[in-house]
């Protein structure tokens, strides 16, 4: 079987993948088994693979996704029992008299918050940072969690641009250049970006309060009737509520974060010890305890399942196979003996891309990196596509530098609503959000996002027209 071949099947696949999930005709965790699955098996009977290669490959998808689907399950567990004890209800009221009846203070927070929070360039500490303090507020004020993503992912995007955050620093590895001197050249960009985000806040912000967002607005009174009929749940809620306990759960939380933010564990030894800490203080009772992770152990488990899933579409999609025969992900000085379903979809690209616009690439390759974000993972865009751009661009004269910005700055700008990137799927699970519904509610915004992005690099002169 061609490597053409293969590479076809692979965009076949992940169009399956979005359009069964854009349907809503199963959820995402069974799309990303089946479809990458069927693919395998043609892959097998074509010669590409053979079974116990397949087998290497999923494995692998696993042990890039082991470590986040146990921070998805305590994370999960943590903030569901920190909510059963009133700690958020707290933090809500005093958000909520900071804020006041403000929409568009509340979108402009989140933004900020997000801003904040993922100044150490991580993507699934910052979702868990923003979406839990900000969701009840939300929900409160009747305001869409989609809207609350958007601004969360938006502001992450910018601020990816770190020199220590992934992107940044494969595509400098990438150019063999420092990190930081690439970022220094970024650095404009990366400030209209944050004003940028910050200006979408506010029309986000606009666009609730006009469809009757706010404590006071036409969604609230539509909700009076509902919420009286919540009674019966409500008064369980309030039964598990540990008021006393409030200063050891803010410590507790603000000491889970620090961990967390300090990056000496895995992400997930943080949230364990503080699920431990949480349910030994607030619940004694190991029968409440057990009650206790019983009433989330839903949620958990489907979130867990979406990783697993993952992990299966990631392996077979993005992992080859190394000179010594070992699964791999492609990477500068790293000799592949079988390249990968994604390093195959780079080079189709490649050849389809019309000679006329090859003068024209760093622009081509940036307003194309949103669409491209949903189908490749970091690690082969940057490792994959962006040398063989770069090849490319060689061909006509160009330098690689833009080339590296344009696929820097406006992938950055989608990483956060791609199915292909973890920390995704744990921001839309902690918000409870379906992944397409996320992908549908901030597409079309990041696309123009990165576009004007683009544009602007253009008019100081880091992007030839």
């Amino acid at each position: 079987m061609s490597t053409t071949v293969v590479g076809i099947l692979g965009f076949l696949t992940i169009i399956a993948i979005v359009v069964t999930l854009f349907k809503s005709k199963t959820i995402p965790s069974i799309a990303f088994i089946v479809f990458p699955s069927i693919l395998a098996l043609i892959l097998v009977l074509g010669g590409y693979y053979n079974i116990e290669q397949i087998g290497k490959l999923i494995k692998g998808g696993f042990g890039s996704t082991g470590a986040t689907a146990a921070l998805f399950v305590f994370s999960v567990l943590y903030f569901g029992i920190m909510t059963d004890a009133g700690m958020f209800d707290v933090i809500i009221d005093k958000l909520m008299k900071l804020v006041g009846d403000n929409v568009i203070g509340v979108t402009v927070m989140t933004a900020v918050i997000a801003l904040i929070g993922h100044l150490d360039g991580g993507g699934a500490s910052t979702f868990l940072i923003v979406v839990p303090a900000m969701l009840p507020v939300y929900k409160k004020m009747h305001m869409r969690k989609t809207t609350l993503l958007r601004c969360a992912v938006l502001s992450m995007g910018v601020l990816n641009l770190m020199p220590w955050a992934g992107p940044t620093m494969r595509a400098a590895s990438v150019l063999g250049v420092e990190a930081g001197q690439l970022w220094r050249t970024i650095i404009p960009i990366q400030i209209f970006g944050i004003v940028l985000c910050l200006g979408h806040a506010v029309l986000a912000g606009f666009q609730e309060k006009a469809r009757g967002a706010g404590l006071n607005g036409k969604l609230a009174k539509e909700a009076v009737v509902e919420e009286s009929e919540e009674g019966a749940e409500i008064k369980q809620d309030n039964e598990l509520a540990r008021p006393k306990l409030f200063v050891f759960n803010i410590c507790l939380t603000i000491a889970v974060i620090a961990l967390l933010v300090w990056d000496q564990f895995p992400s997930y030894v943080p949230f364990m010890l503080g699920v431990a800490a949480a349910i030994l203080v607030n619940y004694t009772p190991v029968k409440m305890q057990k009650k206790i992770i019983n009433r989330h152990a839903g949620p958990a488990l489907m979130m867990c399942s979406t990783l697993m899933g993952a992990a299966v579409l990631m392996g077979i999609l993005v992992y080859g196979f190394n000179a010594d025969g070992a699964a791999a992900i492609a990477k500068p000085g790293v000799e592949m003996q079988i390249t990968s379903v994604v390093s195959n979809m780079a080079e189709i690209i490649t050849m389809i891309l019309p000679a006329s616009l090859g003068t024209h690439l760093p622009l081509v390759i940036g307003i194309l990196s949103v669409p491209l974000a949903l189908a490749f993972d970091t690690d082969s865009y940057f490792y994959g596509m962006l040398p063989v751009m770069i090849a490319i661009g060689a061909s006509f004269g160009l330098d690689a530098l833009p080339i590296a910005i344009a696929m820097v700055v406006c992938r950055n700008c989608a990483t956060f609503i791609s199915p292909m990137v973890p920390a995704t799927l744990l921001g839309v699970g902690v918000a409870e959000v379906d992944i397409k519904d996320h992908i549908k509610a901030s597409f079309g915004y990041v696309w123009a996002f990165s576009i004007i992005c683009m544009l602007f690099a253009v008019a100081i002169g880091l992007m030839p027209i």
